[in-house]
């Protein structure tokens, strides 16, 4: 019987050696070299190549601050990474700890997403795991799939094709594709009442092809349109915590035209009918490429509006 154990026991250690040779050869690779071995993948085509104030492509994946950590989050969702795996180095003693900080905060997570682009929205939440020696994956999932991503892309073309000209202003431009959106769209009332709806409203398909949306669906229209025309863009987001709980929070868009950051906020661009039935159609400028002090006068009025106060720390270069 003795006999057997011995084979038995190699026989065990070699299944459980090719089930975790992964795992055993990334550790070995680390504990030899005392260096992270990263695979990187390929970006894909709606990878934007902007650095912002908050935060900046990754140049080599390896954290050294909790920076670090918010630059590799941008990059991977930037880059339209599906999964990645990347390695805390000895000497950042925090650093599980501060990536337990941006995992748990689903606040700082919406805000590293607004400066990607559209596409590469995550579906939340983000899923990830870690182990005690450092090692950390990412597995990401996106939004929006490739049929939409491909309609979506059509009406683009489309809308460019029609009212974008050389020659013309970038005021006039973006005023132009501004009204052309709101005027060939509603608000979906049923979304922001129920949390539910038949239309998409929430990402660009919406507005794009259903004619409907929420502030998400007309901030990702217009930032996919004005990154295909090669503005420099994001979207500004406020979340519970920038407006004391009292909605579910708001986002909208931020270009840089003639090297001046400025707002465009398309829903309150669109108001709603009072009362929601009325099929009267609003169409504003109050919002349309403005300063973020005009962006505060233009919430002046007989009720406060808290949507717009939005936190400059994610959000910089707008101090």
């Amino acid at each position: 019987m003795k006999k057997y154990i011995v084979p038995l026991i190699c026989y065990l250690l070699i299944i459980l050696v090719l089930f975790n040779a992964k795992t055993i050869t990334s550790f070995l690779s680390r504990t030899v070299s005392n260096k992270p071995v990263l695979t990187i993948p390929e970006s894909d085509e709606y990878a934007k190549k902007s650095d912002y104030l908050y935060v900046q492509n990754s140049k080599d994946y390896i954290p050294y601050s909790y920076q670090d950590l918010l630059n590799i989050f941008y990059s991977a969702l930037n880059n339209g990474f599906e999964e990645f795996t990347f390695y805390c180095p000895s000497e950042y003693e925090e650093c599980l700890d501060d990536y337990t900080k941006i995992m748990s905060s689903s606040d700082i997570l919406t805000h590293i997403n607004n400066y990607v682009h559209p596409y590469h929205t995550i579906l939340n939440p983000l899923e990830a795991s870690h182990n005690d020696s450092g090692e950390i994956t990412l597995n990401i999932k996106y939004i929006y799939t490739e049929e939409e991503i491909n309609k979506v892309n059509e009406y683009v073309d489309k809308v460019i094709n029609e009212l974008y000209k050389k020659d013309d202003s970038d005021y006039n431009n973006i005023k132009r594709i501004h009204d052309y959106i709101i005027n060939h769209t509603k608000y979906d009332i049923e979304r922001n009442n129920t949390g539910d709806s038949k239309y998409k409203s929430y990402i660009a398909y919406g507005p794009a092809i259903e004619g409907y949306a929420t502030c998400n669906g007309y901030a990702d229209l217009m930032a996919i349109i004005l990154t295909k025309l090669g503005y420099e863009n994001y979207k500004i987001g406020t979340t519970n915590e920038d407006i004391n709980n009292e909605s579910d929070g708001h986002v909208w868009n931020a270009v840089k035209i003639n090297g001046k950051w400025l707002h465009i906020d398309l829903t309150w661009d669109d108001p709603v009918p009072n009362p929601p039935t009325d099929d009267k159609n609003f169409l504003l400028d109050k919002y349309l490429l403005v300063t973020t002090e005009e962006l505060k006068k233009a919430d002046e009025g007989e009720v406060t509006v808290n949507a717009h106060n939005f936190n400059v720390s994610y959000y910089q270069e707008f101090k």
